[in-house]
C-alpha cells in the first residue's frame, strides 16, 4: 500500500499520526477527528483507508509488523514537525469463546494477533523515536477496555491482552520518567462502550458462549451509554496528551453479578 514517493510528499507536516485499524470502529472515528492542522495520518490495517494513506498491518502476522516497525522508523528519522503519535486501536475480532472450546489454531491466533502485537508494535515506537533522536512531543495510545479489569466469561484473551496493555503503560511510563525522557507520553484509554462493529459482533452472540451479548443488545436498542464513534474519538482527542496512565469515558458494559 505504501511507497517511497507518498512518504516523502508529507515531509513538511506538523504532526505525524499512525492509528492502526483506521477504517472502522474507533479508529475511523479518530483518524477523522484528528485535532490537529497540517496533520499527516497513516492507516495501518490490513485494508487501504480511502481518505489517507495506508500501511499493511495483519495483527496475526508478525513479519507485518516488522514492516510497520521501518516504517515508524524511516519516517521519524525525517520527520521535522513538532508532534508524532501512534494510537495502537487495531483488534482482530471474532474469537470470542470459552477456554478449550475454540479451536486451537484460532485461540493462537487471538493471542498473537491481541496479546503479543500491541506491546510489540507500541515498543517498535517508542525504540523508533528514541534511535531517530525526534526531540518533539512523543505520544502512545493504546486503546484498552474495562475488560481489562473485569473478568469477562467468553473473552479470556480479550481480558488477558487489556490487562497486560495497561500494565505494559503504567511499566513504561515509569522507565520513560527515570531516563529523563519528557517529550514522550504514553497512556492506556477505555473509550467505553461505543457503537462499533467489534461490539455489535459480540453482542450477536449466543448468551452460552458470551452471557453478557443479551445485555449489550438490550443496551445497544435503548440507547443506554451508547457512544457513536466520532463522539468517543473526538473526548479521547481532547484528553490528549495525557499526564496518566489510564483514561477513562462513558460507561462501560455492566457485567452481571
Amino acid at each position: 500500500m505504501q511507497n517511497a514517493e507518498t512518504t516523502d510528499a508529507h515531509g513538511d507536516c506538523d504532526s505525524l499520526i499512525w492509528i492502526s485499524g483506521a477504517t472502522e470502529g474507533i479508529g475511523l472515528g479518530l483518524a477523522r477527528n484528528v485535532p490537529y492542522v497540517n496533520a499527516r495520518v497513516v492507516n495501518l490495517s490490513r485494508r487501504p483507508h480511502p481518505d489517507h494513506e495506508s500501511v499493511f498491518l495483519d495483527l496475526a502476522d508478525p513479519a507485518s509488523w516488522d514492516d510497520v516497525g521501518s516504517h515508524f522508523a524511516d519516517n521519524l528519522t525525517r520527520f521535522r514537525g513538532s508532534r508524532a503519535i501512534f494510537i495502537q486501536n487495531a483488534h482482530m475480532k471474532g474469537m470470542t469463546g470459552f477456554v478449550g472450546e475454540v479451536a486451537p489454531d484460532d485461540y493462537a491466533r487471538d493471542i498473537v494477533a491481541n496479546v503479543a502485537a500491541p506491546l510489540r508494535l507500541a515498543e517498535m515506537f517508542l525504540r523508533a523515536v528514541g534511535e531517530s533522536g525526534f526531540a518533539g512531543e512523543a505520544g502512545l495510545v493504546l486503546m484498552s477496555s474495562s475488560s481489562a479489569r473485569s473478568p469477562t466469561i467468553g473473552q479470556s484473551v480479550y481480558c488477558a491482552g487489556k490487562a497486560a496493555q495497561e500494565m505494559w503503560v503504567r511499566v513504561t511510563r515509569r522507565e520513560l520518567a527515570l531516563r529523563g525522557k519528557d517529550n514522550i507520553w504514553v497512556t492506556a484509554v477505555r473509550p467505553g462502550f461505543v457503537d462499533t462493529a467489534l461490539t455489535r459482533h459480540v453482542a450477536a452472540m449466543a448468551d452460552s458462549d458470551y452471557p453478557i451479548a443479551s445485555q449489550m443488545r438490550r443496551q445497544m436498542e435503548q440507547g443506554i451509554g451508547v457512544m457513536d464513534i466520532d463522539t468517543a474519538a473526538r473526548q479521547i482527542w481532547n484528553a490528549l496528551p495525557a499526564d496518566q496512565s489510564l483514561l477513562l469515558f462513558g460507561e462501560q458494559v455492566r457485567q452481571p453479578s
